[in-house]
């Protein structure tokens, strides 16, 4: 059986990945950081799943859990953090926390579940931002931590294709997920109006994109933008 590891999978676009690949018939290993409460109704709802607290800045948990999970055929670094707010007002502690988790989580990642691929070959998927592509007002931090996970995929997409390993990123726009619960009915109507397909995506459609990346042997550093026509 396949083997799959999706960070971040207990909610919205991570959730809608576990399942996916469940549903494909994947051994599933999905993780959170400190949300018990989104877990638990993560088993609930994907009890063929195993969910594990693995925080993907922290080098110790990342080593341990791909120590455990052993041969791998798919990582999904889904796992993320947003900021909002103008950068004079940004202190230190939220742009590394920003960056731990984003880019660095990202790294650390690929940096254990790679040796789990070798010899056989696998498929890593990484979720950035149109805010990576383009830059957010008010989310310089957000945007340039997604923004390095582009960079950094494009590279190991290089230095990992002699091993038959692809590498390639996904860049939502706009998702109904927690991240933007803080927007209100007139910010979410403007930006539904910049969207040309009038709304926002849902974590399906972006798990859809995931998923054919992972599965395709011929991809690779490349970024699929799935924003409804919000930035081409």
């Amino acid at each position: 059986m396949k083997r799959a590891v999706v960070t971040g999978g207990t909610r919205g676009i991570g959730l809608a990945c576990a399942r996916k690949l469940s549903e494909l018939g994947y051994e599933v290993t999905a993780t959170f950081s400190s949300d018990g409460e989104s877990a638990g109704r993560a088993k609930e709802i994907l009890p063929a799943v195993r969910f594990v607290r693995a925080d993907v800045s922290d080098e110790g948990a990342v080593r341990a859990l791909f120590e455990e999970v052993g041969r791998l055929d798919v990582l999904v670094c889904n796992a993320g953090v947003s900021h909002f707010g103008q950068v004079q007002d940004v202190t230190e502690e939220a742009f590394d926390r920003v960056f731990s988790v984003n880019a660095k989580g990202v790294f650390l990642c690929c940096k254990h579940a790679v040796p789990r691929m070798l010899g056989e070959g696998g498929a890593i998927v990484a979720v950035s931002s149109v805010w990576g592509e383009t830059g957010g007002s008010c989310e310089s931090v957000y945007s340039a931590s997604k923004g390095a996970v582009l960079a950094f995929c494009k590279a190991l997409a290089k230095e990992l294709a002699p091993s038959n390993i692809t590498v390639n990123t996904v860049s939502p726009g706009v998702v109904e997920t927690g991240m933007n619960a803080r927007l209100s009915e007139e910010e979410r109507r403007a930006l539904e109006e910049e969207i040309p397909l009038g709304r926002f995506a849902s974590p399906d459609e972006v798990a859809e994109a995931i998923l054919f990346l992972a599965e395709s042997r011929y991809i690779t550093g490349w970024d699929l933008a799935v924003n409804g026509g919000f930035h081409i």
